[in-house]
């Protein structure tokens, strides 16, 4: 007999066979067994001795005597007024692991927990409008027609595409109409999307910028398409280089380049625009921090350039939170109806009630008012960022400053990022070198361009002061390796 317990404790299948020995000793295997696999975790609760008896078709003694024996072992606690629960696993088990897999050694020494964390794309999560944002939930489930708790129009809803839309082309310089957007939950879901689409419309080979943002290589080849790179230097995406690969879409971050730091320029701008006619391709624009701006004029999209080429794609993970999975596809009418096809095939859509909060959000003047505010957060730490930086490692050594949460710190030649990571780690601070943002080539031989090393310093969710210790740490970190290395053509910090 096979018994799902369905109520009063987690779901667990347990056979009982009536001819095969005693039955509580069957139970009492059982459940073990599931301790010990982990499909029991440590303080999941068990059902009651009544309820679970029922289930099995047992006497509530014979369920009783299990609950002791578990409890004698170890396995199970028992604490008044919570019922009986599945106990801290012991030392001695061992720990699952799925077939063919070596488990991991465990580790001497657990990592010290960062005080000081440069990782890249983190907003200031302290400053997250949470209140506005429940005020604006509570206003979407006081005010959304009953008839839109089902499921939503596979696009998305149409007064969210709307608001972004317009939002878009006031602060963006775009020209989207809500028809061109397409509502996802967050930049990753739109671009497997958008990939998914140019596969379908015969486009074979994709370009993505060298050093560029992580994963974008491997969500490409994901998608069936052939990932090339193409090298960055200080004007953005090397456009001659990108007629050379043979692509037919290009997927880059032009406001503000990612790690570097820099912005597409004019030129390259009208030259990318050009390539996309003569091959018949198409731009996707990763728009991740465009709204950060400091000491430029903010750089329109391209999608008000060539909105017939450019497929744009944003989100509110930088804006607001990651938490608040929710973005848009900004796409030309040959691939939109291709991306609302493919998503309404892979899933059922963001949250409704989310859509409706983000839309009222934007529309009541509160988002744009927590960008203002959260702008001269971001001021501050730059400035903070950049006097220490300059005082540390000297001037010239920190760039793409004017705009987004993350500068790029160029090391002395002979330096070493990944000594210098490891160093600052053992100190409290993470951090990240600009390696880690190179492509991963499919040709395991392929050696990427030389660049010269550099960290990539996130400062949006990092307060002045950690900044500070954090850029005093790094010195320390830069000083030990290039003592380590006796290199004497390297120029340590002052």
């Amino acid at each position: 007999m096979t018994v799902e317990w369905a109520r009063g404790g987690p779901d667990l299948l347990v056979a009982l066979d009536r001819g095969a020995g005693p039955l509580g000793i069957q139970i009492q295997d059982q459940l073990r067994a599931a301790i010990r696999d982990r499909r029991l975790g440590a303080g999941e609760r068990l059902p009651s001795t009544r309820r679970l008896a029922e289930l099995l078709g047992v006497s509530r003694g014979t369920v009783v005597d299990v609950y002791e024996q578990l409890l004698a072992e170890g396995y199970v606690e028992s604490v008044v007024g919570s019922g009986t629960r599945v106990a801290a696993t012991p030392a001695g088990l061992p720990v699952p692991h799925a077939p063919g897999v070596v488990a991991a050694s465990p580790v001497s020494s657990p990592s010290l927990p960062a005080e000081v964390d440069f990782e890249y794309g983190i907003p200031e999560l302290g400053s997250v409008p949470l209140t506005d944002w429940s005020r604006a939930v509570s206003e979407a489930t006081r005010s959304l027609p009953t008839a839109e708790l089902a499921d939503e129009d596979p696009a998305g809803s149409r007064h969210l595409r709307e608001v972004v839309t317009a939002y878009h082309r006031r602060v963006r310089s775009g020209c989207a109409a809500a028809q061109d957007a397409v509502v996802v939950s967050g930049f990753r879901q739109g671009l497997a999307l958008a990939l998914a689409t140019l596969a379908q419309h015969g486009i074979q080979r994709i370009a993505l910028e060298d050093p560029g943002p992580r994963d974008h290589d491997v969500i490409a080849r994901r998608a069936g398409l052939d990932a090339v790179p193409v090298p960055v230097d200080d004007h953005g995406l090397d456009v001659g280089r990108l007629r050379e690969t043979g692509a037919r879409a290009v997927l880059l971050t032009p406001a503000h380049q990612c790690p570097t730091g820099v912005a597409l320029g004019p030129s390259r701008r009208r030259d990318l625009v050009a390539w996309a006619d003569e091959v018949d391709g198409v731009i996707l624009e990763d728009d991740y921090d465009a709204e950060f701006r400091y000491d430029r004029q903010p750089v329109g999209s391209l999608q008000g350039l060539a909105p017939a080429r450019v497929i744009a794609l944003g989100s509110v993970s930088k804006t607001l939170a990651p938490a608040i999975r929710l973005g848009w596809v900004l796409a030309p009418p040959r691939y939109a109806a291709g991306i609302v096809e493919e998503k309404r095939l892979s899933c059922r859509g963001a949250p409704g009630l989310d859509q409706e909060a983000l839309a009222l959000l934007m529309e009541s003047g509160r988002f744009d008012r927590h960008l203002r505010r959260v702008r001269e957060i971001y001021r501050a730490r730059r400035d903070v960022l950049a006097a220490e930086a300059e005082a540390a490692f000297g001037p010239g050594r920190l760039h793409g400053l004017a705009a987004g949460c993350h500068a790029l710190l160029r090391l002395a030649d002979g330096a070493s990022e990944r000594a210098v990571v490891a160093t600052a780690a053992t100190m409290g601070v993470r951090v990240n070198g600009l390696g880690r943002y190179r492509f991963a080539a499919a040709d395991a031989e392929a050696e990427p361009d030389p660049l010269p090393p550099a960290l990539v310093l996130g400062f949006g969710n990092v307060s002045e002061h950690q900044i500070s210790r954090g850029i005093r740490v790094l010195a320390t970190a830069v000083r030990r390796q290039t003592r380590t290395l006796g290199d004497d053509n390297a120029t340590p910090p002052p």
